[in-house]
């Protein structure tokens, strides 16, 4: 009988026989459902991280991995994944052996396909790098069908799991190539004293990150210099722009597959929103559209939501600067567009950036907090916007509106005529 009443019994019955017929695993390694001792076993998170804003749980039901820190080379052990044969004995997996993937993802990989090891190399005979081998294993290719694209939930846990695979097998290699990076030549003393070090027992650990490792502090740093000499030589940024990936985009509905949301992909939405970040690199970097740019940064985070965005500061040619509203109205407006001369952007502006109903009408958004909206909604409609800024009110724009949906005074009606 089955415990979960939503599982369909000839599914479940056709998998387990695929499994039993064809993967090699199978017929040699104990289920987890087979040990005796099953009640005892537990799943233990050894850190705990602090109770900060961002460690808090995601508003979305999404996949995440827990990376606990370590300073030795010994600790870069990969997975606890232990399994045990017919025979009794213990196998302690790595994530570097090409059995790691089908062992974990025995759905995913029901013919116990190999995945990435260490001596995985291409048609030439090259050595494969993890990243490029993932990266061609998540391809989307024409009239192909991929069991990998079509694991929803377990798709997001393997994308998540082969990411921190290649990070871990980039600081092995940091590790066991520290002679390679000439690490003699930082100077250990001076970082420490710099990033205000004061314990003796911490200075001058061996592992040296370089800044080339994406994250580290001297890449972190670097790139941080890298801003203020900027700043330096073209003064201070004139427009802060930023760009979220939308799930309702055209071009992420078209290539879903039949029953999957935009979260089933996240391969799909970071290849589109990487698109459409180069092409708004073109518009206003290439094409200045917003005056010429002389100077830009930008940065790409991911949100609690699990979509990706990027804020990016421009910095305009001495011509472009803006010195007076006049100069911010060319480019910046705060009002509701006219539905009638705008609608296409009147719609997205209803749509993106309204606030939506809360309260007693929807008690189970990210926004309630303790029965109430955390921004104070509903409220009513105000002739001003924050800091003086007039808001220009369509007079049928209020009609369209239910009582229960308000201009989000905070964030919402900063719109870039592009």
């Amino acid at each position: 009988m089955l415990e979960n009443e939503t599982l369909h019994r000839d599914v479940v019955e056709t998998i387990q026989e695929i499994l039993n017929r064809h993967n090699p695993f199978v017929r040699t390694l104990h289920h987890l459902a087979q040990c005796q001792d099953l009640e005892t076993c537990r799943l233990i998170i050894r850190e705990q991280p602090a109770n900060q804003r961002q460690y808090s749980l995601p508003s979305e039901s999404q996949v995440a991995a827990v990376i606990v820190g370590a300073d030795d080379v010994e600790n870069l052990r990969g997975r606890d994944i232990v399994v045990q044969t017919r025979q009794g004995q213990l196998l302690n997996v790595q994530d570097c052996a090409g059995y790691y993937d089908p062992l974990q993802y025995p759905l995913l990989l029901p013919y116990g396909t190999y995945g990435w090891d260490v001596n995985s190399r291409n048609n030439n005979g090259k050595k494969l790098t993890c990243r490029d081998y993932y990266a061609y294993i998540l391809q989307i290719r024409p009239h192909e069908e991929s069991i990998l694209l079509r694991g929803g939930r377990l798709l997001q846990q393997y994308v998540v799991d082969n990411y921190v695979k290649i990070e871990t097998q980039k600081l092995r290699w940091i590790c066991g190539n520290q002679d390679t990076l000439r690490r003699e030549l930082y100077n250990g003393l001076q970082d420490s004293l710099n990033v205000g070090e004061n314990n003796a027992g911490n200075i001058g650990r061996r592992t040296i990150l370089p800044s080339s490792f994406i994250g580290s502090p001297r890449d972190m740093h670097q790139r941080y210099q890298d801003a203020m000499a900027l700043v330096q030589k073209y003064g201070k940024p004139d427009i802060f722009l930023t760009m979220t990936c939308n799930p309702n985009w055209e071009e992420i509905k078209a290539e879903l597959l039949p029953g999957q949301v935009a979260q089933d992909r996240p391969d799909l939405c970071t290849r589109i929103f990487r698109a459409k970040l180069e092409e708004l690199k073109e518009d206003v970097i290439k094409k200045g559209v917003l005056g010429t740019v002389v100077a830009h940064v930008y940065v790409i985070e991911f949100q609690k939501r699990g979509f990706p965005h990027v804020h990016m500061l421009l910095m305009l040619n001495d011509d472009d600067k803006l010195n007076n509203p006049d100069d911010y109205d060319k480019i910046v407006r705060a009002e509701i567009p006219s539905q009638d001369k705008e609608p296409e952007l009147y719609n997205a502006v209803l749509r993106h950036m309204i606030h939506g109903p809360c309260g007693v009408h929807k008690r189970n958004v990210p926004r309630m907090k303790r029965g109430s909206c955390k921004q104070g909604y509903p409220s009513h409609f105000q002739p001003t916007y924050f800091k003086g800024m007039t808001l220009n009110v369509h007079p049928n724009a209020e009609s369209d509106f239910n009582e229960n949906r308000q201009v989000d005074n905070s964030s919402a009606m900063i719109i870039l005529r592009i």
